[in-house]
C-alpha cells in the first residue's frame, strides 16, 4: 500500500458541527465550525458506547463504585458548610469536565470556576473559553498548578474580595478574570477574597475553600500548590502536608484539609474526584477517556491513542516540527551518543521526543489524502503506528507491540510533548477565530 508520496497534505471543506451547551456532561453536542478539525464519529462512538457499558453495568468496579457515591454524599454535606467553592476543571475540556455534582448545590455568589492545565490547552481556545464564563456572568479562572508564582498572585486576589455569609442575600460583585494565572496569582487572589469576610459579619474565623471537581483534573496538586506556597508565605514552622497527587484518576480517597494562609486561617479542602451516576454523550466520554479523567482500561490505550492522533492528523501541530525533519540525525555531540545509548528506551528523554515529533511530521506531510475520508484516515493512523515504533526504540516484533506505542504516545500527548489541544471547542461567534484555533490546535 502506497502512504507515502511527495509532501503534499490534501484536505477537503470545513466540518460543519452542531452543539448545544445547555446540559455539558449530560448533552454535550457542539455548536461550531472547525475548518480542518476531523473527530472519527466512529471511534467517538467506540469510546463512547465503551464507557457507556460500564455505566449501565452498576456492578462495575470502575464507575460510580460506593467509595465514589459515598464521596458525592460527603462532598454534598459540605457544600452548605464551607466559604468558598472552587469548582475544579480541565482547560482542555471544559463542558466535559463539569462537575454536575455541585450544579444544583452550590450557590453562584460563593463559587468559582478554576480551568486548570492551561499549560497544555489550546491558548486561543482557553481564551474564547474564558470569555464565554465571563458572558455567562460566571466568576472563572486559568491557572496551572505547577507554576507556583500564578497561584500566589490568584490566592492574594481573592482573598479581596467580599463574600457573602452563609444563609444570606448578599451576592458577589460580579467580577470576572479573563486571563491566566500562575500559581503565586493564584494564592494571592484567595487571599484578597477572604480579607473582606469580617466585614460582612463572618469575624475572626477559620475561613475555609472546597476544591470540587471531576477525577484528574488537578485538585490534589492545586491543594499542594496553595498550602507550600501559602505557609511559606505566612512564615509558619512545621511539616508540610502532602495530598496525593498520581497521573491516574481516582487516587484521592478521603476528603482533607491543607492551612494555605493565617490571619485569618485559611484550609482548602481536597476531595475525591467524582462523576454523575450516569453519563449519556458519546462525545463527552472520548474527550473524558483522553484526557486521563477515565481510566484507560475501560476503553483500551490503542483506541485512545487512534482517537488522539485522529485529532492531530486533521490540525496542523505537525507543521512546527518541519526543522526537526531537516535536521541530521547524525549531527550529535558524544555526550548525546551516551545519553541515548543510556535512555534508549524513556520515552521522555527529549531526543526520542523529538524522534516521535518528527516521525510524525513526516508521516502526515508525505500523506496524500482525503482525511475527511475515515478510512483513509484509519490508512494514515495504521501507518503511524507501523513508523512511531521505531521512534519509541521498541523492536517491531515485541510483545504488545501495538499497545506500548499507544501508551507511550498517549503519555506523551496528556503531558504536553506533542501540542496544546483543547478537544471541548468554545461557542464563540467569532468564527475568524476559530477558524485559527483548529487550524493550529497548539500555539
Amino acid at each position: 500500500m502506497e502512504l507515502f508520496k511527495k509532501k503534499k497534505l490534501i484536505i477537503e471543506n470545513g466540518l460543519l458541527l452542531v452543539r448545544e451547551y445547555a446540559n455539558p456532561i449530560m448533552r454535550l453536542h457542539s455548536s461550531l465550525f472547525c475548518s480542518r478539525m476531523v473527530l472519527k464519529a466512529s471511534l467517538v462512538q467506540k469510546i463512547g458506547s465503551a464507557i457507556k457499558e460500564v455505566v449501565r453495568n452498576k456492578g462495575s468496579t470502575w464507575w460510580y463504585t460506593p467509595h465514589m457515591a459515598a464521596a458525592s454524599h460527603a462532598i454534598t454535606k459540605r457544600i452548605p458548610l464551607v466559604d468558598i467553592l472552587l469548582e475544579i476543571r480541565d482547560a482542555r475540556i471544559p463542558l466535559s469536565s463539569t462537575c454536575e455534582l455541585i450544579k444544583h448545590h452550590s450557590p453562584s455568589s460563593r463559587s468559582i470556576i478554576i480551568l486548570n492545565k492551561t499549560d497544555l490547552a489550546n491558548h486561543i481556545q482557553l481564551k474564547e473559553w474564558l470569555k464565554y464564563f465571563e458572558q455567562q456572568k460566571c466568576l472563572v479562572f486559568g491557572v496551572n498548578s505547577h507554576n507556583k508564582d500564578n497561584i500566589k498572585e490568584f490566592l492574594l486576589q481573592i482573598c479581596n474580595l467580599p463574600i457573602a455569609p452563609h444563609n444570606s442575600e448578599h451576592t458577589l460583585p460580579l467580577m470576572y478574570c479573563v486571563r491566566v494565572l500562575d500559581d503565586l496569582q493564584l494564592l494571592n487572589f484567595l487571599r484578597a477574597r477572604v480579607r473582606e469576610l469580617p466585614k460582612i459579619g463572618h469575624g475572626d474565623q477559620t475561613i475555609t475553600l472546597m476544591l470540587v471537581g471531576i477525577p484528574n483534573v488537578g485538585k490534589s496538586a492545586l491543594a499542594n500548590s496553595l498550602h507550600q506556597i501559602g505557609r511559606i508565605s505566612a512564615a509558619e514552622k512545621g511539616r508540610l502536608k502532602h495530598a496525593i497527587v498520581s497521573p491516574h484518576p481516582g487516587e484521592t480517597k478521603s476528603i482533607s484539609g491543607l492551612k494555605i494562609a493565617s490571619h485569618p486561617s485559611i484550609y482548602v479542602l481536597d476531595t475525591p474526584g467524582v462523576f454523575p451516576a450516569e453519563i449519556l454523550d458519546a462525545e463527552a466520554c472520548s474527550n473524558l477517556a483522553l484526557t486521563g479523567a477515565i481510566r484507560d482500561c475501560l476503553v483500551g490505550e490503542v483506541e485512545l491513542a487512534e482517537y488522539f492522533l485522529s485529532i492531530f492528523n486533521s490540525c496542523d501541530e505537525y507543521k512546527k516540527w518541519a526543522k526537526l525533519s531537516l535536521s541530521g540525525a547524525d549531527d550529535v555531540s558524544e555526550l548525546e551518543r551516551r545519553q541515548k545509548r543510556q535512555y534508549l528506551t524513556d520515552h521522555t528523554q527529549d531526543f526520542v521526543v523529538n524522534k516521535v515529533r518528527r516521525t510524525l511530521f513526516e508521516a502526515v506531510s508525505s500523506f496524500d489524502g482525503n482525511l475527511q475520508d475515515e478510512e483513509i484516515m484509519l490508512q494514515l493512523i495504521k501507518a503511524e503506528f507501523a513508523v512511531l515504533g521505531d521512534a519509541f526504540n521498541l523492536p517491531p516484533d515485541s510483545d504488545d507491540y501495538v499497545r506500548k506505542v499507544a501508551a507511550k504516545l498517549l503519555n506523551l500527548y496528556r503531558t504536553g510533548r506533542l501540542g496544546h489541544y483543547t478537544l471541548d471547542l468554545a461557542p464563540c461567534n467569532n468564527l475568524e477565530s476559530l477558524r485559527r484555533s483548529s487550524l493550529s490546535c497548539g500555539v
